[in-house]
């Protein structure tokens, strides 16, 4: 027998003449981890979706509002089960909704009712959508062709059932056209007509919004320390003017003034970072003054905020009755299991 002394891992190779199969010892705990392997993939569980309970309370209307939401399918559809409720423990508003790219089911369990959407892309330019409510009986078709690039697109969506012409909207870049069928007592029906205009002029955006036989006139300057907005109603005449100024990166003042009606409103604001925002400001027309301080992000999600819970407080001090002033707040709060 030869000697196998410089490699432990192989069996001890008989002599010239024998006929021996040589074979690594390495291979055999590999052949029975690879058997184990089979059987533990075999009898696995599906792991559980995880789970997002959302609960919210506002202290106005005293009333809970709780939201648990799972993913389902890998990620391909999302369930969600919301409510509200009272101290007192009553329960109402009960929804069940099941949402998924192109289709979604909204269940009111408190009055027997489903409102049902889906959408579908029809070609790389063609996409339709439609709303059913069913205890209604109504709903809505959408088609949504998307012309040229960039920026061209026709729009036509109908009611169901159907009780006139569709409504067309053109959209193209510098703004939009929308002709609706619309019902009249003189005139049975009636093709009304709306749409916008806008283009850069003098370092800023003029544009022109006509809607309901009215005419908007707005021109929009900005820069990095001052925006200032003049708007122009047709035919009444009457003017109207916002300002904005910028006195750092975390302070901002607007002011908007309406000179036809000599009404006002006056709005500060101070952030303190990405969670913090303080807003103080005053509104000539129901003559109140107000403060609000948000933990949080104000327009963003609770996942994103400090303990993924947002807080704001607001205080409300009416002009003609101080005394009358009143502290409210609203916290939401998300669990993630």
């Amino acid at each position: 027998m030869e000697s196998a002394a410089e490699n432990p891992n192989y069996i001890m190779v008989p002599s010239a003449g024998a006929t021996a199969v040589v074979e690594p010892q390495s291979q055999l705990p590999l052949a029975v981890t690879s058997t184990h392997n089979c059987k533990r993939n075999l009898f696995s569980f599906p792991r559980r979706p995880a789970l997002r309970v959302t609960s919210e309370f506002d202290s106005e209307s005293a009333v809970f509002f709780h939201k648990i939401s799972c993913k389902l399918l890998d990620s391909l559809a999302k369930f969600k089960f919301s409510f509200n409720h009272s101290g007192k423990g009553d329960i109402s508003e009960p929804q069940i909704s099941f949402v998924s790219k192109h289709l979604s089911l909204h269940y009111d369990l408190e009055d027997h009712n489903a409102l049902v959407k889906t959408s579908l892309d029809v070609g790389p330019r063609l996409q339709l959508t439609a709303s059913h409510d069913v205890k209604a009986q109504q709903g809505e078709v959408t088609m949504l062709a998307n012309l040229a690039p960039p920026g061209y697109s026709l729009q036509l969506s109908t009611p169901v059932p159907s009780v006139g012409l569709p409504k067309a909207t053109l959209r193209f870049p510098l703004g939009e056209v929308s002709l609706q069928e619309k019902e009249d007592e003189e005139v049975k029906s009636l093709l009304s007509v709306s749409g916008i205009l806008k283009g850069q002029f003098l370092n800023g955006v003029c544009s022109a919004q006509y809607k309901d036989e009215e005419v908007k006139l707005r021109y929009c300057y900005k820069d990095d320390e001052m925006s200032f907005l003049p708007i122009l109603s047709l035919p009444s005449n009457a003017p109207s003017f916002a300002f904005k100024r910028r006195f750092g990166p975390s302070d901002k003042l607007s002011y908007w003034y309406n000179c036809d009606s000599n009404y006002w409103s006056a709005v500060y604001k101070r952030t303190y970072g990405k969670d913090f925002k303080f807003k103080a400001g005053y509104d000539s027309e129901v003559r109140l003054g107000w403060a609000s301080l948000w933990v949080g992000d104000e327009g963003g999600k609770a996942k994103t905020a400090p303990m993924q819970m947002k807080v704001q407080f607001m205080l409300q001090v009416p002009q003609d009755d101080i005394k009358s002033s009143v502290l409210m707040f609203r916290i939401k709060k998300r669990w993630d299991f």
